[in-house]
């Protein structure tokens, strides 16, 4: 059952909360609230790339967009005197207003939506699977040798209190002819358990050979 199932959604509502927090009462609502969040969720991962954002939760009210920002160097977004947060306010209104796709997005637009953004700190990197992840995609991506990375990626986690990890390269790994997996993994990591306290995290890199998906399970103690 393990391999079989996220392990985010199987802890939903135990362990973790939703990452969009809405309500929609139709269709046509429902479809112009997901698509913007997706939309929104891209736009803030490549423009905060740098600041290392990790998670991103969205809430909406009536007429209030609340985004809250975890990232492992907050003042990268917050900037000199809060000026970081103020542009980045301003993108999102923008990002917002354009293209309106449905009425949900129409009734928002009319009701002048205010956006709210407050930045919580990673206070470890090396226990957030998605920043482990894109770690380790970006060395493969620039052509390191990649068990070196994996190990160190490895050691790295397991020095900062986990329970244990496993890393999960699939592709055409160090450019070779035929797409293979490879595995590395230390400690325990008890997929089944919905006890168990399990980040997750798949991020492709893009290599010279074609993509190699980078997927990692940090299993924290609780």
């Amino acid at each position: 059952m393990g391999q079989k199932i996220h392990p985010t959604g199987f802890r939903l509502g135990s362990q973790y909360t939703w990452r969009s927090r809405w309500f929609a009462d139709d269709d046509a609502t429902y479809k112009s609230f997901l698509l913007a969040d997706v939309t929104l969720r891209r736009a803030l991962q490549l423009r905060l790339k740098t600041a290392g954002l990790a998670r991103m939760d969205i809430e909406r009210s009536i007429n209030k967009l609340k985004i809250t920002l975890f990232v492992s160097r907050p003042g990268i977004v917050i900037g000199r005197g809060g000026s970081g947060l103020e542009d980045l306010k301003r993108y999102i209104e923008d990002l917002i207003s354009q293209k309106p796709s449905g009425k949900a997005d129409q009734i928002q637009e009319k009701s002048k939506l205010k956006v709210e953004i407050s930045v919580e700190p990673v206070k470890e990197p090396n226990l957030n699977a998605y920043l482990v992840a894109t770690n380790i995609a970006d060395q493969i991506a620039r052509r390191i040798p990649h068990k070196r990375v994996c190990l160190q990626a490895v050691d790295r986690v397991m020095s900062a209190g986990a329970k244990g990890v496993k890393v999960l390269l699939a592709g055409r790994i160090g450019g070779a002819e035929i797409h293979r997996k490879e595995k590395f993994q230390d400690g325990t990591v008890p997929l089944s358990t919905i006890r168990e306290d399990i980040d997750y995290a798949q991020v492709p890199s893009l290599t010279k050979s074609g993509f190699v998906g980078v997927k990692v399970w940090i299993c924290r103690k609780s």
